[in-house]
């Protein structure tokens, strides 16, 4: 029931429950407000007897029982199921043989077919990603004890394919295995997500960070496993027996089934976000009912996993988009504020900073209007110490601490609340007292005993990103990282927050530049420094503007390709780059924005693409 609709209902309750109070005024007074023994002198010095009113409100608190403000002390927030969780960090074998099934369940493809082509050869060809039928079964070293998944059986009970978007390009794929219908589960799960890792050196972050989870009240979490993995591929025409896959990561995937384990509700609304900032999107986010819907389109944004009714996501995000209503109200309406700050704080002190539009769920049961963030794909947690062994210029400038969130419109109005800030500070002063080095130290030791016997020997040790000398200062380091991301939180709460640069346009004989106003939480004056270059160095300046103003104008540049470099600093002296950025084969170049000016005088913009 909507709140507005509640509060209409209980004003007409209330109302009606003052006159019937007129005739029975006594019988109400005593069954509402009873004296108590050894209180009545109490309650005759120190109490008025109470009014009609007063009754009627009491008896219309006592009826309700949902309905509560977020700042009361008896509002239920989510909670987790921790019992399912199993804290033994052992690794169970998996063994999958592999054979080309028929046309109409589309399995009949070859195992070399899966890990050829990638998430992106799929979208060019225009056709669903190849599967092949499957055996899974689950054991030990030793082979399949009885009553495990697969004993004793030679028929398929599953189909396999690639999983992942940017990783399906990596040579060792993940996979989705799928099992079919009344052919069993393993762990009450019929989806089994198997995860390599490749990018990640440690190769257990996403566990880490999952597991992390299972101990914080306030956020979801779900389960995880490592995993051995053999595979015999019969789709070749021969039985040569099973390959070593070697190690990798399962972790539950969050559908219906999910929901149930974790004592949610099935038949809520649950959406996995691709790439979505909370804008309203009014011409994609639409009901299933207008003609005009395309879920193809719809779920660019916003994976459909539970319920297909969206008006109550449409309801949110038109809340989230009126600035009309205080977000104070937004958030009390329509999220639930421990969940959001817990989220936001777990992300920022862990550096899992590719989360301001994607690799999260949310969740709302079918009988409400609060909306839960649920974290998905941890693996780049704690990452600052390997990137800088590489040498890849990630999770820098703008993408730590706050003002990474701040291109999302929800995050963006959420942090300009006072008292969303202080009520994320809260969290993440909680959050430091749970992440401590002890606990990191521990975890972390236990994860690389198993890990690096699988990573440096066969098939893994080929395409580890690391030497095993790196992996034990990356690992050694990682416990250290927590208070280095903190620091960073506190020092983005002084800076001006992140801006888009505009796109150049001409105006006859000049060339106009803009770009969005910043931000200062202090509300100091920003000056903004920009410079118009010919190298991405921005050495071979050919024209620069320093002041208050968000545009300037230049005369129009001969023909070639130019770059915008763009930054606002405050009075304190502290210093922000644009959101704009180029790509480079050593990462992000921040605050930077490549244009060419054509031959025919015309402007093309140079687009970086996810």
């Amino acid at each position: 029931m909507k709140k507005d609709t509640l509060k209409i209902i209980l004003a007409l309750v209330f109302l009606g429950i003052v006159m019937l109070i007129g005739s029975n005024y006594s019988l109400i007074k005593d069954t509402f407000f009873p004296e108590k023994e050894g209180e009545i002198e109490q309650v005759q010095i120190n109490t008025e007897t109470p009014s009609a009113a007063e009754i009627a409100s009491q008896v219309v608190s006592n009826m309700v029982d949902g309905g509560k403000s977020q700042d009361d002390t008896d509002y239920e927030h989510l909670r987790d199921k921790r019992l399912i969780y199993d804290d033994n960090n052992s690794v169970i074998t998996m063994y999958l043989t592999v054979r080309e099934g028929n046309v109409s369940e589309g399995t009949n493809h070859t195992w070399e077919e899966i890990n050829t082509f990638s998430a992106y050869d799929y979208d060019e060809m225009g056709v669903e990603r190849y599967k092949v039928e499957a055996l899974l079964q689950v054991g030990t070293e030793s082979g399949i004890p009885a009553g495990n998944l697969g004993y004793g059986e030679t028929a398929p009970n599953a189909t396999v394919q690639i999983r992942g978007q940017t990783s399906s390009r990596n040579p060792q794929k993940n996979y989705k295995i799928e099992l079919k219908p009344n052919m069993g589960s393993w762990n009450g799960q019929t989806t089994i997500a198997l995860n390599k890792h490749m990018t990640d050196g440690l190769r257990f972050r996403n566990k880490l960070g999952f597991d992390l989870l299972t101990g914080i009240d306030q956020l979801m979490s779900l389960r995880t496993q490592f995993v051995h993995l053999y595979v015999n591929d019969l789709t070749d025409g021969e039985d040569t027996g099973f390959d070593d896959y070697g190690l990798y990561t399962q972790v539950e995937q969050l559908n219906k089934t999910a929901l149930r384990t974790h004592g949610l509700d099935r038949a809520g609304n649950l959406y996995k976000i691709n790439f979505f900032e909370f804008y309203r999107y009014e011409d994609v986010i639409r009901l299933t009912t207008d003609g005009r819907y395309d879920q193809k389109k719809f779920e660019e944004y916003l994976e459909i996993k539970g319920n297909d009714d969206h008006s109550k996501l449409i309801e949110m995000l038109e809340a989230v988009n009126d600035y009309g209503i205080p977000i104070e109200r937004v958030i009390d309406e329509y999220f639930d504020m421990e969940n959001l700050t817990y989220w936001m704080a777990f992300n920022i002190l862990t550096g899992n900073y590719d989360t301001q539009s994607r690799n999260s769920y949310i969740y709302s049961s079918l009988n409400d209007d609060i909306w839960y963030f649920y974290l998905w794909d941890l693996d780049a947690v704690f990452r600052n110490n390997e990137n800088e062994i590489k040498g890849w210029s990630e999770a820098g400038s703008w993408d730590r601490g706050v003002s990474n969130y701040w291109g999302n419109i929800l995050f963006r109005r959420c942090l300009k609340s006072d008292k969303f800030r202080e009520e994320l500070d809260i969290a993440i002063q909680d959050l430091r007292q749970y992440l401590t080095k002890d606990r990191l130290e521990k975890m972390v030791d236990e994860y690389s005993e198993i890990v690096i016997p699988f990573l440096y020997a066969e098939p893994d040790v080929d395409y580890s990103p690391v030497t095993q000398e790196e992996y034990k200062e990356i690992a050694d380091k990682l416990p250290e990282l927590v208070e280095e991301y903190y620091q960073q939180y506190l020092e983005s709460l002084k800076k001006p927050m992140p801006f888009y640069i505009g796109d150049p346009e001409l105006s006859g004989v000049k060339m106009n530049y803009t770009w969005d106003l910043s931000y200062d939480f202090n509300q100091e004056d920003i000056v903004y420094k920009v410079v118009i270059a010919r190298d991405l160095e921005c050495t071979d300046i050919v024209t620069s503007y320093e002041g208050e103003w968000n545009s300037f104008s230049e005369v129009v540049l001969p023909a070639g390709e130019y770059f915008i470099k763009a930054s606002a600093t405050n009075e304190s002296g502290y210093t922000q780059d644009a959101f704009d950025y180029y790509e480079t084969e050593n990462g992000k170049v921040y605050g930077i924005k490549c244009f060419f000016v054509n031959l025919d005088g015309s402007i093309s913009v140079y687009e970086v693409t996810e």
